[in-house]
Parts: structure tokens; C-alpha cells; sequence
């Protein structure tokens, strides 16, 4: 379970990573230097905040909950197709023991009749046309849900961007940051700039609401 969790967070968080690296930065900005600890763009000192998105992941309450019922659903969905898996697997290998015991008895010549024996024959070749028609469908349900997560994981990972980056907007609306960077894209970290508990803070705070 907590590799799954793991797993979860990782890809929401390269995800969310990359659309707040698009918003936050990619709006025509020049690329900032750092200089002594001051933050140089085209020239001029500019006042600057700095979020860490995998903390906000971690204790942002509307991400958590929404990770922890993505794996529930996951969780689930594994339990639907081993369900079935392990059905299909078993009557498979029932197939497998009919065959085998008709062929022992051809080579025996055990049927009292070969309309007998044509008969048994034909309802394996039925059971086995039943059998693939099921590996077929458990294929597509195996895909089928694996689209259904992927879904579900890139819509909460729109949700989550969506949700800090309006946050941001409020968060910043008096202009005391000329620029809110995610962490992820400052190549050398400038100290004393992290905003990330404030944001947390107002984050959870505003989903309380």
C-alpha cells in the first residue's frame, strides 16, 4: 500500500510540477539570476517567493485526500480484475486437465463410440473458444481500468494545479512578489525566499472553508 501511495505522489508530483513551472514561469518572464543573494532580472532587484511543491503535496488537506481516494480506487480496481484473474485462471486450468484426460483416453481408446469421442471433443473446442473470448475480455478490463486510472490521476493533478495556482493569485494579490517560482525551477536556491508554509497555511485554511 505504500508503494502505491509512493507511486501516487511521485507522479502527481512531477505533474503538478510541470503545469506550475508553465504558469508560474512561462508567462514571458525573463530567466532570473541570482546574485549574492538577490535576484537580478534584466538589471533591476526583484522581490521573489519560492514554493516547494512536494511539501504542499504532503501536507496541502485537499491533496492528501484526494491521493488517498486515488488509491483507493486503484486498490479496488486491483481487487476487481485479481477477482476475476484468479476465476479465468482456475477454470483454464480444469481446460488443461480435460484436455489432457481426452487425449489419454483417444490414445487408450477408451470411448465406447467415436460419436462419443467427437462429442467430448467438440465441447472442448467450444470451452476453449469460451476461454479466449474470457482472456480477451480480461485483457480489455485490464486496460479499460488502467485508462480509468490515468484519467482519474491526470484530472486530480489538473484539480491540484488549478487549485494552487489560483491560491497564488489571491496569495499575491497585493504584488509584494514581482515573481512566485516553484522550487523545482530554481537551479540555485536563494535563501530566506520560501514561502511554501504560508502558502500551505492559506491553502488549507481556504479548503476548511
Amino acid at each position: 500500500m505504500n508503494k502505491i501511495q509512493g507511486a501516487i505522489n511521485a507522479v502527481l508530483a512531477v505533474a503538478v510540477v510541470a503545469l506550475l513551472v508553465i504558469v508560474l514561469v512561462g508567462k514571458g518572464n525573463k530567466p532570473a539570476q541570482v546574485q549574492n543573494d538577490e535576484v537580478v532580472v534584466e538589471g533591476q532587484l526583484m522581490s521573489i517567493g519560492i514554493v516547494n511543491t512536494d511539501s504542499i503535496l504532503k501536507h496541502y488537506t485537499l491533496a492528501v485526500e484526494s491521493s488517498e481516494k486515488l488509491m483507493s480506487s486503484y486498490e479496488s480496481s486491483m481487487v476487481q480484475l485479481d477477482t476475476k484473474a484468479r476465476a479465468f485462471q482456475k477454470e483454464y486450468e480444469t481446460f488443461q486437465r480435460d484436455a489432457i484426460d481426452f487425449q489419454r483416453k483417444v490414445e487408450a481408446g477408451a470411448f465406447l463410440s467415436r460419436e462419443r469421442a467427437e462429442s467430448e471433443q467438440a465441447r472442448l473446442q467450444n470451452k476453449g473458444q469460451q476461454l479466449e473470448k474470457k482472456q480477451q475480455d480480461l485483457e480489455a478490463l485490464r486496460q479499460k481500468l488502467s485508462n480509468d486510472f490515468a484519467q482519474q490521476q491526470q484530472e486530480l493533478t489538473q484539480q491540484l494545479a488549478d487549485s494552487i495556482q489560483l491560491f497564488l493569485k489571491d496569495f499575491n494579490a497585493d504584488g509584494r512578489y514581482h515573481l512566485i517560482l516553484n522550487e523545482a525551477a530554481v537551479l540555485n536556491k536563494v535563501a530566506g525566499y520560501d514561502v511554501t508554509d504560508e502558502v500551505i497555511e492559506g491553502l488549507n485554511a481556504r479548503y476548511g472553508k
